[in-house]
């Protein structure tokens, strides 16, 4: 009752900050000569014909929708945030589901000692990937306003701000409000590498640094508050392990213009970015370690060091010295930034003179911090090192680890032209059986004399594949390999795709690294195989010989999206639990343990979702202490935009991962309806392939959805499609879920599941009951079923209908969406049985989110269709005309994507 209290406040709250928004919008709108805007911002329910005219003749107003739903995006942001905030202050620190408070209160409950609660924190390890997917409609200028924005919200949150103080910040917000309007939020061109690139380095170096130390006082508070030993918990080393990544400018699957050098380029910024912020911490470190010899003891050891790095640092090891004769403490960290200044010119004599790894500079401060302690100033090291230490700890001199995807049909294609100027007879590799290629691969593998000649020019493929891991190779050569994260071979089918790898690394002089080689299974039926092709993998000599420089683990990648648009939501997410069992069982079977690379996007058919939820829901033994995921387009600004929700979702993952491997040592999983979710998966995939296998159902989805808008969209420097076909297979996964989205069929997200649990009732109700019963205590079964009706909620089968006029021929039409809302209406039916309640007693935050923004979503939606239909007629008539049309299109585009707050 309390908590449904707290949250009819917290709503309150959201329609009180709603007000107070729409109040600031409607003045400056005013002061820029807009009050026409004002009315029509005003369209309730029924949008007339002269409304229509003037917003459709008027982008403003477009525009003015999309900046209200974004600023609704970040009022309900800074009210969860808030929400959570009083509930922990009311309640208690481990009031907060899938919180490190929570997980303490479990682990002492369980009766688990600290020092096993200190070790499984400190190997607990989180890898957030960022990547460039095309989800992310709003350009890097107003991501940066919205940031901005927030700022303001949350001041304006502040009581003890005075009435002048708050008159200020709210001339702030509408000055704010302007610059937005002034700006717009499409893109004019379509975003390139570098921009993508530039954001994501935005994150990695300005957002991340912050999130990790506020995450890190948040655990150390978590600690204290469940009264744990204040003695522990002190240390860098005690803490979880944050290791960052990104794959732009590295993952190359269907990306053109990822070239070597771009690769290349990408390297150096990482680690130019990097290098610059530890010297910026060290420089505010010798600022403020002030202590001096004549008030403290100095220990033996430290004058020793000083003068040893003094001696090899030469003339300018001299002058760091000189400048604080008795501060020893300031004049070692001086000596540490010279030769960290040395290590960014480059310039340097010998080895002693610069820092050959990130883990050298660790040492050194673990070295201060030591002295520090020695001397009884604890606190300070505390105070001053903690924070550098645990940069240095997770982001090293690289930032993030650079991940290299690329396609195994690429790589094929490469060998192919390879052999076919090395060894034209019999060359064509790509049309070898599987047995023949393994073959071919273990012969040169176990062959001592190279392939191929850096001299020779084989194709464009193979001349692009051996430069980029030459560009890998020159890297590792001068840096070493912490900024290299692994080489991911989409579409992994056989052995030979992971073998290919290990020829081409042979070939640079990479087999001796310790960059991973790392599969990535995404259909229904890879992950059907994944185990057998791992079992092959890790039988492989080459494999076993490796096992020692990627300290005997292996990464696999599973991919959400692929398996989604391959089999449905159901199909899915029920093969990616059991391939991870499976999975699992062979690396125990080898010694080998797995961990997994998680390929989520932000909308829940690709894997989004709460990260605690997420993770509860994985089969027992599958996380092992580690997890690796990507934070796809939109979801890097909503998740990690601004820092107490970046705070809070960074916290959901450590504390997931440590609490999941804590609960594989002391629970088995218990007996589950397996055979019952392995039925209703067969028969949830035969109905959803049977849609979209239909011959006519591309004929549907190309006129029912905007797919055609969205090919034409500036939303990523990715193309929409592979390789430019005009097929299922062939469209990315992101923008088909998006497309069903703006649509509001979203059935990507709940499509085979009604229909399956309408036969399994039918057909055997004892174990549809049964899978009731399960819902309490089966945490992947409850996660589902709730993700599942959430894609329902947002369903909308009024606008679905209109949308679905824009099919052409009307049997088409009819045949489709009446299989659509049939599989709607018994899966929202069947959902809420098996739940025990209606949404409304249950989901009542997501229903006000959807009551705040329907009604302006209902006349765009009907702009949108009005639009995509005059625009598709102008293709054919009027190509000029139509490509005006495209931009009011990308407006509403933009628009609908932000009132839906998800695109793919």
């Amino acid at each position: 009752m309390k908590s449904t209290k707290s949250k009819a406040r917290n709503f309150d709250k959201i329609i009180e900050d709603k007000a107070f928004f729409l109040d600031c919008y409607r003045e400056m709108l005013t002061s820029v000569g807009e009050e026409k805007i004002i009315k029509l911002l005003n369209i309730e329910e029924t949008t007339s014909k002269k409304n229509k005219e003037q917003i459709v003749s008027d982008e403003k107003i477009i525009q003015s929708f999309g900046i209200y739903f974004q600023m609704i995006n970040l009022i309900e942001e800074n009210a969860a945030a808030q929400y959570r905030r009083g509930f922990e202050n009311n309640k208690n620190i481990a009031s907060i589901r899938g919180s490190w408070g929570e997980t303490f209160k479990q682990w002492k409950e369980q009766g688990l000692d600290e020092s096993l609660m200190i070790k499984t924190i400190s190997s607990t390890q989180v890898s957030p990937v960022l990547t460039a997917h095309p989800t992310e409609a709003k350009r890097i200028t107003i991501l940066e306003l919205h940031r901005e924005m927030y700022l303001l919200l949350v001041k304006n949150e502040n009581s003890t701000y005075s009435n002048i103080e708050k008159k200020n910040i709210r001339k702030k917000i509408i000055s704010l409000l302007e610059r937005w309007w002034r700006t717009g939020e499409t893109y004019i061109e379509k975003p390139d590498l570098k921009s993508e690139r530039d954001n994501v380095v935005h994150y990695l170096s300005n957002m991340f640094p912050l999130i990790v130390e506020t995450s890190d006082l948040r655990l150390r508070y978590s600690w204290l508050e469940m009264g744990l030993d204040p003695e522990k918990l002190k240390h860098p080393e005690e803490y979880p392990i944050y290791n960052f990544g990104s794959w732009v400018g590295g993952d190359r699957d269907g990306h053109p213009f990822v070239t070597p050098e771009i690769t290349r380029n990408t390297l150096l910024i990482h680690r130019e970015k990097a290098l610059n912020l530890v010297a910026g911490q060290l420089l505010n470190l010798g600022k403020k370690i002030s202590l001096s010899s004549i008030l403290n003891p100095v220990p033996k050891k430290l004058t020793q060091s000083i003068t040893e790095k003094a001696g090899y640092l030469g003339e300018d090891g001299k002058k760091a010295v000189s400048r604080n004769p008795y501060e020893p403490w300031r004049q070692y960290v001086n000596l540490l930034l010279c030769k960290l200044n040395n290590t960014i010119s480059g310039e340097y004599a010998s080895a002693n003179l610069y820092y050959k790894s990130a883990k050298e500079l660790q040492e050194d401060l673990k070295f201060l911090r030591d002295v520090l302690i020695e001397i009884g100033a604890a606190t300070i090291a505390e105070d001053l090192l903690f924070p550098i230490e645990r940069f240095v700890q997770c982001f090293g001199f690289h930032l993030a680890k650079l991940d290299v995807r690329q396609n195994s049909s690429y790589y094929d294609k490469a060998i192919t032209q390879i052999l076919q100027k090395e060894r034209p007879t019999n060359s064509n590799f790509q049309n070898w059986d599987e047995t023949k290629r393994v073959h071919f691969l273990k012969k040169e593998l176990a062959n001592h004399a190279l392939l191929t000649d850096v001299t020779v020019s084989y194709g464009e493929e193979a001349d692009n594949v051996l430069d980029y891991f030459r560009v890998i190779r020159n890297c590792i050569n001068l840096y070493g390999t912490d900024g290299i994260g692994s080489f991911i071979v989409s579409m992994t089918r056989n052995l030979s795709d992971l073998l290919v790898i290990y020829l081409l690394m042979k070939e640079t002089q990479l087999l001796g690294t310790n960059i991973p080689v790392v599969p990535l299974f995404e259909t229904i039926d890879d992950l059907e195989y994944g185990q057998f092709i791992l079992d092959k993998f890790f039988s492989f000599s080459l494999t076993k010989k490796r096992l020692k420089a990627i300290k005997n683990s292996q990464e696999v990648m599973i991919g959400y999206s692929d398996s989604n648009k391959d089999g449905g939501v159901l199909a899915s997410k029920w093969n990616l639990y059991k391939a991870e069992k499976t999975m699992s069982e062979i690396g125990r079977k080898h010694g080998i343990n797995i961990f997994y690379f998680h390929g989520r996007g932000g909308t829940i058919s690709r894997g989004g979702g709460k990260y605690h939820r997420f993770i509860e829901s994985m089969p027992t033994d599958t996380v092992n202490g580690k997890i690796k995921l990507t934070i796809q387009g939109e979801s890097i600004s909503q998740e990690f935009g601004n820092l107490l929700t970046g705070t809070y979702n960074l916290e959901m993952l450590a504390s997931g991962v440590a609490r999941h491997t804590v609960k594989t040592s002391y629970e088995k999983e218990n007996t589950f309806p397996i055979d019952t979710l392995n039925w209703l998966s067969e028969r949830s995939l035969q109905h959803y392939q049977s849609f979209v296998k239909d011959p006519d159902f591309m004929k549907f989805y190309s006129q029912a959805t905007p797919i055609d808008v969205l090919e034409q969209s500036r939303i990523g420097s990715r193309p929409a499609r592979r390789t430019g076909k005009r097929s299922l297979n062939d469209l990315r996964a992101i923008p088909w879920v998006f497309s069903w989205n703006l649509s509001r069929f979203a059935l990507t997200g709940w499509y085979g599941v009604g229909n399956a649990l309408k036969e399994l009732k039918e057909e055997d109700v004892s174990k549809y009951e049964a899978l009731k019963n399960h819902i309490a205590t089966w945490p992947f079964l409850k996660y589902f079923l709730i993700q599942t009706e959430t894609n329902i909620l947002i369903t909308k089968p009024k606008i679905m209908k209109k949308y679905a006029k824009l099919v052409g021929d009307p049997k088409i039409k009819s045949k489709f969406l009446k299989r659509a809302l049939s599989d709607y209406e018994e899966g929202m039916k069947h959902i809420e049985y098996l739940l025990g309640a209606p949404p409304s007693k249950r989901r009542e935050g997501q229903l006000n989110n959807l009551k705040l923004r329907e009604k302006k979503l209902k006349s765009l939606h009907e702009l949108h269709i009005d639009y995509i239909a005059k625009w598709r007629e102008a293709k054919e008539k009027n190509p000029v005309e139509a490509a005006k049309m495209l931009e009011k299109l990308l407006l509403i585009t933009n628009s609908l994507a932000g009132g839906l707050k998800s695109t793919g």
